[in-house]
């Protein structure tokens, strides 16, 4: 499958520091793939070399079959994390003049602004001047501003950041909307529920390095056998016998049940018998990885980041081998 963007040990400095090291990655054509990691990981840096804002002290970078986003323009929208709008300008001829820059018609322009603004909750807002708007409501105009041309290839950065959760949700169908005709998606974030929710596939950048590269359906079907999940049959069970067991480490309330983390090298098979035999379930199971503690033992690693994505990557590659198996 020909790939959206790639990537290829690109390198990127400002003066001695090390924005981005080495950073190869693939973005196949029609998928949703999220950026993430922490704040100053190098995930902008990444975004703006991919779009020719920046260009890599080495390596190579491709979009849409190009050597440079400049060859694909017209067929990509960004969202960039630095907003900006002509705040003088009435939003329907704002989000014109976007179009026409494109390559839209200006008739044709004119014809899908209303229906998009509506989509994102902003009927009738074509006569009003940008610095009218709140916070939220221009952010959703500039996402219409990078859609409105229909693009093969929609980047997004930190779309999320700052918005009312009515924005919010709103935005997150439009992405999907978007995908739905087929267009590809670059996602970068720092809020991992989000990647988690929307992402096919996600690149995590720590230090400016790739520290996971991993499609969301492997992470999903992934376990920690450390942690159970465990709601009792009766909601007011007293669970001080399992508090007591010497495999488990600590227990806590979380909804209508909880989250048992058992000590290191016990057997999670025997821990859910014995737990069951105390205290009649409702549910119990092993807790499934999710990509905020993914997130949380890399980055948490610190010096030790090397030896956290590897072993990562281990287990990650081990439950693949054990699924071809199965």
């Amino acid at each position: 499958m020909m790939q959206a963007i790639e990537l290829r040990d690109v390198r990127k400095t400002f003066g001695a520091n090390v924005a981005v090291d080495n950073l190869s990655l693939a973005v196949p054509r029609g998928t949703v793939c999220g950026v993430i990691g922490p704040s100053g990981a190098g995930k902008t840096t990444c975004i703006r070399m991919i779009m020719s804002i920046l260009f890599p002290d080495s390596g190579s970078v491709s979009v849409l079959g190009r050597a440079s986003a400049l060859e694909a323009k017209d067929q990509i929208g960004y969202l960039p994390e630095e907003r900006g709008v002509y705040r003088k300008m009435r939003v329907g001829a704002f989000l014109t003049y976007l179009a026409q820059l494109k390559g839209v018609s200006r008739e044709v322009a004119a014809a899908r602004v209303p229906a998009l603004l509506e989509q994102v909750g902003l009927r009738g807002t074509e006569r009003t001047a940008c610095d009218e708007l709140s916070k939220g409501m221009l952010q959703r105009v500039q996402f219409v501003g990078a859609t409105l041309h229909e693009p093969e290839l929609l980047i997004l950065d930190e779309p999320f950041s700052g918005l009312d959760p009515v924005s919010v949700r709103l935005l997150r169908e439009q992405m999907r909307t978007a995908h739905a005709r087929g267009a590809t998606i670059l996602l970068s974030t720092h809020i991992m529920a989000y990647a988690e929710e929307l992402c096919d596939h996600v690149f995590m950048i720590h230090e400016g390095r790739k520290v996971l590269d991993q499609p969301m359906e492997g992470l999903k079907r992934q376990f920690d056998p450390r942690t159970l999940v465990f709601e009792p049959l009766h909601p007011r069970a007293d669970v001080a016998a399992i508090r007591a067991m010497p495999d488990v480490e600590r227990v806590e309330e979380q909804g209508a049940g909880y989250v048992i983390t058992l000590v290191a090298g016990a057997d999670p098979s025997l821990a859910l018998a014995r737990i069951a035999a105390l205290v009649p379930p409702a549910r119990i199971e092993i807790g499934r990885l999710r990509l905020e503690d993914v997130f949380v033992r890399i980055v948490a690693g610190g010096g030790g980041l090397d030896e956290a994505a590897a072993a990562l990557r281990s287990r990650l590659q081990a439950g693949a081998v054990e699924e071809a198996r199965a």
